[in-house]
């Protein structure tokens, strides 16, 4: 697995665009590291950025974007809605894929030391990289923003981590290792900045403070404010006037989305708007989303609708998108604001269209082959499955069976999912095979390493296509039980994906078979051996009910 950290370092700039440019530039200068989005603000003068790959670059495109910033930014002209303290006011490290929360600190640790060592700019340290347990909280860090700085100097709690305790026109840095964190706007249909605040008081984890009695605070023994809880752990929020879309916002930023959800949020804000007789008429994402975020989103709206959520991943991020109102103040593009869209790269076989495909498929190159076309062969059962399922669902005289249409639509999306990753991985593994025997064989070291490449190579090639067997036995449960109580109009779409079981899990065996020939006779062949014949017994035995059951439909 790839190592790839998020870097989401802010700007306290989001008038001048050629200043952003001239920061992000530095970005596109580093190798392994991509520069993802970059989301700039007027009204909060503020530019997200957002850039990710591997930890060594990440941090390299950080320091010299936090370079340039020191020596374009004057935070004594800075004027912004945003809270902020420095040229750079955040720069945190999230973890992606293949990297810890633990290594993350380390990251953060050591572009502090570089940008304080360097660069003469004060570093706090936040989130998880906190060194003392009141930093935790960003908000405590920036407290008195950049114009409260000066007042630090000398006063031992406010003694930077990294750095001169001394604040010039950069400021302070706040840098971080963090979890995911989305930044949302919920848009209301008004300017009054007052019934915003009220909401997101009331959807914050902070919460709202408690009146003892009109105009007057409650406090606590300490003569501290009491404030009552909001609804949503991990959520910061504040209501604010954005003067580019001429109303109040609800601004958000939510550290965990699996304790606090999008769609919840959304719901929660959408009922209290309408008790302070307002609306909430969409969203705006600053920067990325997480997939599942999304995903989960269009779940929770097609349940809400009555509408089975075994649909395509496709479709519920664009129920997602339509329920949230994401599109409302400004275009929202998954490919763009979706970080595992942007991070992907696109399959060498299932990027290319039906036809370039089979074109590919007839020339005289030997992969794509029989392996990939057994792997699609699965991926179109599933894709009828899901379709037969979905087509069922709800409809007249068949909603006894609404549980088992849903699920089965469900499984029937995740099989699918998989036998489409394994149709570029089947060619993947065969192109390994290749470059494996393409290895030097001059010296006995040069032969021992490419014997011991091809060996792993071919251990791959067959393990690809045992994926595909193994998947198939679900997708031939699922073809007999829509030929049996799915559509009756739909009966031959139930009977191919049973037929598509089949030849996808024979296929997938036929490419076992022929690459356990290339390997020795050993404990691993044999298993492999035996598992699969058992495999395309099991889907014989339930392809042929399926047949049986169509055919009497069919034919009665």
């Amino acid at each position: 697995m790839s190592r790839i950290v998020e870097c989401v370092p802010n700007f306290s700039e989001g008038r001048d665009l050629t200043i952003i440019d001239k920061i992000t530039a530095e970005i596109q200068k580093i190798n392994g590291v991509e520069l993802l989005d970059v989301d700039p603000g007027e009204a909060t003068n503020r530019t997200v950025v957002t850039i990710a790959g591997d930890p060594d670059a990440a941090v390299e495109a950080a320091f010299q974007a936090i370079k340039k910033a020191s020596g374009l930014i004057d935070m004594t002209k800075q004027k912004g809605a945003h809270p902020r303290m420095g040229a750079t006011d955040v720069c945190p490290f999230i973890p992606v894929s293949g990297i810890s929360m633990d290594e993350c600190v380390e990251l953060a640790n050591r572009l502090g030391k570089r940008v304080g060592d360097e660069l003469g700019i004060p570093v706090y340290l936040y989130e998880y990289a906190a060194s003392k347990p009141e930093w935790t909280n960003l908000a405590n860090c920036r407290a008195g923003e950049f114009e409260g700085l000066k007042a630090r100097e000398g006063i031992e709690k406010w003694t930077p981590d990294y750095g001169p305790f001394k604040f010039g026109k950069s400021g302070a840095t706040a840098i971080s290792a963090r979890e995911f964190l989305i930044a949302w706007n919920i848009n209301l249909n008004t300017k009054n900045t007052k019934l915003a605040s009220k909401i997101a008081n009331r959807l914050r984890e902070k919460g709202y403070a408690k009146m003892k009695k009109p105009g007057v605070f409650a406090r606590d023994e300490n003569g501290s404010v009491v404030f009552i809880p909001g609804k949503f752990k991990g959520t910061k929020a504040v209501g604010w006037f954005i003067d580019e879309y001429n109303r109040a916002q609800i601004s958000i930023n939510i550290t965990n989305h699996l304790v606090s959800p999008l769609h919840e949020i959304y719901d929660e804000a959408c009922k209290l708007a309408d008790e302070f007789g307002l609306r909430a008429t969409g969203s705006e994402l600053v920067g990325l989303v997480p997939l599942d975020a999304m995903v989960d989103a269009g779940k929770h709206f097609l349940k809400k609708q009555g509408v089975s959520t075994g649909v395509s991943e496709a479709d519920l991020v664009n129920n997602a998108i339509m329920s949230l109102g994401l599109s409302e103040v400004s275009t929202f593009d998954p490919e763009d604001k979706i970080i595992e869209y942007r991070l992907r790269q696109p399959g060498i076989l299932t990027s290319k269209t039906v036809t370039d495909f089979v074109e590919e498929l007839a020339s005289d190159s030997p992969a794509p082959g029989g392996g990939s076309v057994a792997a699609l062969a699965g991926a179109l059962g599933a894709g009828l499955a899901s379709m037969v399922s979905i087509s069922t669902y709800d409809k007249k005289g068949y909603t006894k069976h609404n549980t088992e249409m849903d699920q089965i639509a469900i499984k029937a999306q995740e099989l699918k999912a998989k036998l489409v990753r394994l149709i570029d991985e089947d060619t993947e593994a065969f192109n390994l095979v290749m470059a494996a025997f393409g290895l030097p064989k001059k010296t006995d070291s040069e032969k021992a390493a490419r014997d011991e490449a091809i060996a792993g190579a071919n251990r791959g090639a067959t393990l690809v296509p045992f994926e595909v067997v193994k998947l198939m036995p679900e997708l031939a449960k699922l073809a007999k039980a829509l030929a049996l109580h799915g559509n009756t109009n739909m009966t031959s779409d139930a009977g191919v994906a049973g037929l598509s079981a089949v030849m996808a899990v024979k296929g997938a065996a036929y490419n076992v078979m022929i690459n356990l020939q290339s390997l020795p006779d050993d404990e691993f062949s044999k298993n492999l051996r035996a598992e699969t014949d058992q495999l395309l017994a099991e889907v014989g035995l339930i392809a042929d009910e399926v047949r049986e059951i169509v055919e009497s439909k069919l034919w009665a």
